[in-house]
């Protein structure tokens, strides 16, 4: 009985189940499958997983957040119990709403309340060519952009998460992880004109948050306060769905506040269909 079962770490020798909750769901697995990929091709995982049953009956991966990858809600339950017996090391928990959800009921008694809880995220992906015409203008961001880009990038995600990302390590962290996604072509960006100093300002921002071998995560999506109710978001976004299309190769994904309805419309004037619900716990 799943009662009787305690959650455990998986290495190496759980592989062959580990990699089959991930493609049972790759969509929403994107996060951790990336993750994994890297781990096989020598890199660092970041995390650990844990599981029950050496995964068949619950798998969560917990890095930088914790995030569910499969289980039932009575199979996660030991996951939860091991977790809130530990101190609280991740900033959110994130993924399936149906998996996201159990799991905080299990582990709010011991972490206790949550900054804030976001149970309805549709998970949308856009399988074919955007429907609308993409931006020309918008181009992967160099390297030696990041001095400029990173005011944008922290403007997003203090709007979107309610948390300065530069606190903690004087932004060492967050500036590292902004600066490997230039370095990786997967932060996109529509640029003005260069001013009498030659500076440019960012009017849109998105990034390839996630990449596996089969999806890309878009996150960050971002458009400057002034710029707004332009137009400017639906096309620009088009482009970078066409990159991720044509020059990764990957199936676009992201999620969205389901309270978001302009950010919605402007997901399905490009073609995103919802294929699931995400949910985020923020602490």
């Amino acid at each position: 009985m799943l009662t009787a079962l305690s959650a455990r770490t998986l290495g190496p020798a759980n592989r062959e189940q580990i990699v089959a909750a991930l493609q049972a769901d790759p969509i929403a697995n994107c996060l951790v499958a990336e993750r994994w990929e890297q781990a096989e091709s020598g890199r660092a995982l970041g995390g650990t997983f844990w599981g029950v049953g050496g995964g068949r009956d619950a798998l969560v991966f917990a890095g930088g957040n914790l995030i569910p990858v499969s289980g039932t809600p009575a199979g996660l339950r030991p996951i939860a119990t091991t977790l809130g017996r530990r101190r609280r090391t991740v900033a959110s928990l994130v993924g399936s709403a149906p998996l996201v959800l159990p799991l905080w009921q299990y582990l709010q008694p011991h972490w206790g309340v949550a900054r804030e809880v976001r149970p309805d995220q549709p998970l949308l992906a856009c399988a074919e060519p955007p429907l609308l015409p993409p931006d020309p203008r918008i181009r992967a961001v160099p390297a030696d952009f990041i001095d400029s880009y990173l005011p944008a990038a922290v403007a997003m995600f203090t709007e979107e998460v309610g948390a300065d990302p530069l606190a903690g390590d004087d932004g060492r962290s967050y500036r590292g992880r902004v600066s490997e996604l230039l370095q990786q072509g997967r932060a996109f960006a529509l640029l003005t004109d260069p001013d009498a100093g030659g500076r440019q300002r960012v009017l849109f921002k998105a990034e390839i948050g996630a990449l596996s071998r089969d999806t890309a995560m878009i996150q960050g999506v971002w458009v400057d306060p002034a710029w707004r109710g332009r137009g400017i978001a639906a096309p620009a976004l088009a482009a970078v769905v066409q990159q991720v299309q044509q020059r990764f190769r990957r199936l676009p994904c992201l999620y969205v506040n389901q309270y978001n309805v302009i950010a919605r419309s402007v997901y399905r004037r490009i073609g995103f269909q919802q294929v699931g619900t995400y949910a985020t716990v923020l602490f």
